[in-house]
């Protein structure tokens, strides 16, 4: 078990505050939008599972600081090159970063506050997904840049797009609006952005009324799903991810 005083400050690119039992984390780096790289990607592992051990915890609430959700828009140079030894680091990271969060048993609601391009299938493992209307969705990070989709979002996409749509959207880039995503059964609300975390709040708030037990085992029961695809099909995609990662830094001679 873990404590708020434990782990709030903890990591530099999660802040945390909590009131009456929810938990709000704002995903950040240093104030503005986070931009995704080694650091949250070790960082939010460990951080989900240190939310996920404090019994003090009711309802999460997981949003992204400044204008976007997560970034920056991927590039060929972004792209990771590194031998079968250099990747296990990112591919132990890459399973814990999701069986981590859904290890969180307790309801989560994403309030995404701007484009989601890089790890978007974060916010879409909540709950409940909420999203500003400037909001657009895009696995940049990946295929359309050279990069095997296999971190979870070739799980998460088919899985709630339909397999042919989330085939679609991953190997040609497409850009997904709020309104598109909600249509598509992605997003439950789509709010200008002043009202998203006073209505994610006021939903919190709401649910956090049940029981701790029916908060608890009702995340359990509603992510089983999910875990048993994340558990069958995760650790294979990470590995193949890892395969042409290191296949291109063969091939450049680097």
């Amino acid at each position: 078990m873990t404590t708020l005083e434990q782990y709030a400050n903890k990591y530099e690119n999660v802040r945390m505050e909590r009131q009456d039992g929810i938990l709000q984390i704002t995903l950040h780096t240093n104030g503005d939008t986070l931009q995704w790289g080694a650091i949250p990607h070790r960082e939010l592992p460990r951080a989900f599972a240190d939310i996920g051990a404090d019994p003090e915890n009711k309802v999460v609430i997981m949003t992204g600081a400044g204008q976007g959700f997560t970034g920056p828009q991927g590039s060929r140079g972004s792209v990771p090159r590194r031998t079968p030894a250099q990747w296990d680091a990112t591919y132990w990271e890459g399973k814990h970063l999701l069986l981590n969060l859904l290890d969180i048993e307790v309801p989560m609601i994403s309030a995404i506050n701007g484009p989601a391009l890089r790890h978007s299938e974060l916010s879409l493992l909540c709950d409940i997904v909420l999203a500003a209307e400037e909001t657009t969705f895009q696995d940049s990070g990946h295929f359309i840049n050279g990069l095997i989709p296999g971190d979870g979002m070739h799980i998460v996409y088919p899985m709630l797009l339909g397999i042919n749509r989330g085939r679609y959207f991953l190997l040609t880039g497409q850009k997904l609006s709020a309104q598109e995503a909600k249509e598509l059964g992605l997003v439950n609300e789509v709010l200008p952005r002043e009202l998203l975390l006073p209505r994610a709040w006021e939903l919190a708030r709401q649910l956090s009324q049940q029981p701790p037990l029916v908060l608890r085992y009702s995340r359990v029961l509603l992510t089983q799903y999910i875990k048993r695809q994340m558990n069958d099909l995760l650790g294979y995609g990470l590995a193949l991810e890892g395969l042409g990662s290191a296949q291109d830094q063969l091939e450049r001679g680097s």
